[in-house]
């Protein structure tokens, strides 16, 4: 299950991570009352859709020459102009497809003076059979690129789950990252938080892209992408509580609803199988002979 930026916050908040102050809004009324909230003078407003790449997205619309769908705004006024224009239109990204995702929550968000832009995610590293920490100096809309074009700029750390992340550990992530002076400090506190929230919500990835050293030479997890294992959500109720079914395909949210494990797909041929194995095979023959699967599984 995955939830939204503004939630993902709010779970690694609780943890004590530390986040920026922002108000989610569902309509352009909002957002003056969302702005007059935070400190300014630099507000960032961002679409709130499951999703990545909104900040070099374009609304359909719109038009080519129009903003993407995560804008600063330099005062209250622009803030509640970007919302206006934002909200209830189709932002498309490398992530939704052509047929995009409409936008129907924002978050306003407290600006932050920027020196150095971090990748960090965790997920499970099924090679080693732990949870590991990716990291790259090079955070940004463009950490696929960087994958693909430089590898040996992305690092992994992996934790012994029985000694949780140790201060060797600690110490990997910080060279890997170029930390020094009080980011260093900072991570010291700021990984370990983030290994137990993904431990004990049993995420399946938690990403922050970027995780920035602001210009007072601290840390700030300035965006969050989390999803949850599905299988444990029976443990959460928290957590299933932040669940927004207008993000989901309908096909899917009915199939869940009768414990079925089914993946929507753009094609007409309906796959009825048991197992991921002979699923994959079956979408294969479908497409060896030219035509085109309805769903996986």
């Amino acid at each position: 299950m995955n939830i939204h930026e503004y939630q993902a916050k709010q779970v690694l908040k609780g943890y004590g991570a530390p986040v920026a102050d922002g108000v989610a809004i569902t309509s352009a009324d909002q957002a003056e009352a969302a702005a007059k909230q935070l400190p300014g003078p630099l507000y960032v407003v961002k679409s709130q859709i499951h999703a990545g790449g909104r900040g070099k997205g374009k609304f359909k619309e719109l038009g080519a020459d129009a903003k993407g769908g995560v804008r600063l705004a330099f005062s209250i006024e622009e803030a509640v102009a970007h919302a206006k224009e934002m909200l209830g239109n189709t932002l498309v990204t490398a992530q939704t497809g052509e047929a995009g995702k409409q936008v129907n929550r924002l978050y306003i968000e407290d600006g932050a003076d920027i020196a150095r832009e971090l990748y960090c995610s965790l997920l499970v590293d099924r090679s080693v059979g732990q949870t590991a920490f990716v990291v790259s100096t090079e955070g940004g809309m463009d950490i696929e690129e960087v994958a693909h074009a430089t590898p040996e700029k992305i690092h992994t750390i992996a934790i012994n789950p029985e000694a949780g992340v140790t201060a060797e550990n600690v110490a990997a992530i910080n060279a890997a990252l170029e930390l020094t002076g009080d980011a260093a400090e900072d991570g010291k506190s700021l990984f370990p938080i983030l290994y137990k929230a993904f431990v004990e919500k049993d995420m399946d990835m938690l990403e922050i892209n970027p995780l920035i050293v602001m210009e007072n030479g601290h840390l700030r997890v300035l965006d969050a992408k989390v999803s949850f294992d599905g299988n444990a959500l029976y443990r959460h109720e928290d957590i299933r509580a932040l669940r927004d079914e207008t993000e989901e395909d309908a096909k899917e949210i009915e199939a869940s609803k009768w414990d079925l494990a089914y993946v929507a797909l753009d094609g007409n041929i309906g796959c009825m199988v048991n197992g991921a194995g002979l699923a994959m095979a079956t979408m294969d023959i479908i497409k060896l002979y030219g035509k085109e699967p309805a769903n996986f599984c």
